[in-house]
């Protein structure tokens, strides 16, 4: 098994309220990852872990998100292909992650 991308995602928002926005935006993912068609599939291992498992391109990515007080931790598992790729990815999930993930939903709907 190949060895975890770790990215640390911070925030203010509280263990809770950082649950609530990840559950509520969970959904907004497979439009934000390139080339167009991409699936998500999630769930919560626990109160504060999510799993994800992230297709697209022909390609499958692990994830896991564990939710802390003041920081969302991202574990990425790479297959082989994307791994020549794992700082980009790195790179591309921190400067978007917490926007997408824990970003201000107070306007949605």
């Amino acid at each position: 098994m190949a060895n975890p991308t770790i990215i640390d995602l911070p925030h203010s928002l509280g263990r809770e309220e950082a649950r609530r926005r990840i559950r509520s935006r969970i959904g907004e993912l497979p439009g934000h990852i390139p080339g167009g068609v991409a699936t998500v599939k999630s769930s919560w291992e626990g109160e504060d872990r999510m799993t994800m498992q992230v297709a697209a391109m022909g390609q499958e990515v692990t994830a896991t998100l564990d939710v802390q007080d003041s920081l969302v931790r991202v574990s990425l598992i790479l297959p082989g292909m994307l791994s020549f790729f794992t700082g980009a990815i790195a790179s591309g999930v921190k400067a978007k992650g917490a926007d997408l993930l824990l970003g201000d939903d107070s306007k949605k709907g």
